[in-house]
């Protein structure tokens, strides 16, 4: 077994195991949602407080381990076969991060959740950027259009692009901590309008190359 697959299951247990140690020790009742501000705004009952998380984890490392097999153009994961394992690696620690603040909130440690999350989410954005630059045409990872999945010339020009602007916009969040009550913006502003334009260069790319 790989020592990459080796540090995933450990993240998966080490988070069921968190979930099993602190659920005597939280209320009936966990905070789950936080507002823009970092402020709670919703709740749950403690199981799924604690447990939802690590089955998410469960989850999506079946469903990454999986795809590889299935995609028609499993050939080309291999290719970017290390970098999309890291992928993986750097999206687990994220929730896991994330789930560890939840359990430290509601142990009675109160702290702006979304400020303490911007260091993930610009590590996470940049990693996604150094991953779109390795990335070759296939059906699940990267900007799946029917331009970019048409065309390995368009696939290639559209994830060199996309790496650039997902690491711009890691920078941006980063920058965003400057502005503490409007931080959430800097996260979700450049990353929705940075993927819409990356899908819209794909079909100008794809006319050009028709043309």
């Amino acid at each position: 077994m790989k020592k990459i697959n080796i540090g995933l299951i450990f993240i998966v247990l080490l988070s069921f195991g968190l979930s099993f140690y602190f659920y005597s020790q939280l209320p009936d009742r966990v905070a789950s949602h936080w507002n823009a501000q970092g402020e709670v705004d919703g709740f749950m009952p403690k199981f799924w407080g604690l447990f939802l998380m690590p089955l998410l984890l469960l989850g999506l490392l079946a469903m990454f381990l999986v795809i590889p097999r299935i995609d028609p153009l499993r050939a080309n994961i291999e290719k970017f076969r290390y970098y999309f394992d890291l992928f993986i690696l750097f999206l687990l620690s994220f929730l896991l991060y994330l789930q560890i603040l939840i359990v430290v909130w509601n142990l009675g440690f109160e702290f702006n959740m979304t400020y303490l999350l911007i260091p993930a989410f610009a590590l996470l954005f940049y990693y996604i950027g150094i991953l779109m630059e390795k990335a070759k045409r296939n059906w699940f990872i990267g900007v799946r259009t029917p331009w970019t999945l048409s065309s390995d010339r368009v696939w290639n020009k559209t994830h060199k692009l996309g790496s650039k602007l997902f690491k711009l916009a890691a920078i941006i969040s980063v920058f965003g901590m400057l502005f503490e009550q409007y931080v959430i913006y800097f996260i979700i502003i450049p990353v929705i309008t940075f993927s819409f334009y990356s899908m819209a260069y794909s079909y100008f790319e794809f006319k050009k190359e028709n043309k």
